[in-house]
């Protein structure tokens, strides 16, 4: 899949668990992994907003695309 999810990355950077950031959003640790695997068919805009948020960061530090 040419868009790669970096949350792992903002994550590690942030010092901050994925159990952690899943309770923040209000999601289950279950669809969190999907979206960090890149299973996800899609992401909401406020979902991506809300991780923005919480992370400090900017859409593009979490969504890249790379082509195949």
């Amino acid at each position: 899949m040419p868009i790669v999810i970096n949350v792992d990355v903002m994550l590690a950077k942030r010092k901050m668990q994925s159990k952690d950031l899943a309770e923040q959003l209000d999601i289950t640790p279950a669809n969190l992994s999907i979206l960090k695997t890149g299973k996800a068919k899609g992401i909401r805009f406020d979902t991506l907003e809300a991780i923005c948020r919480i992370l400090n960061c900017q859409p593009g530090d979490v969504l890249e695309y790379v082509a195949d």
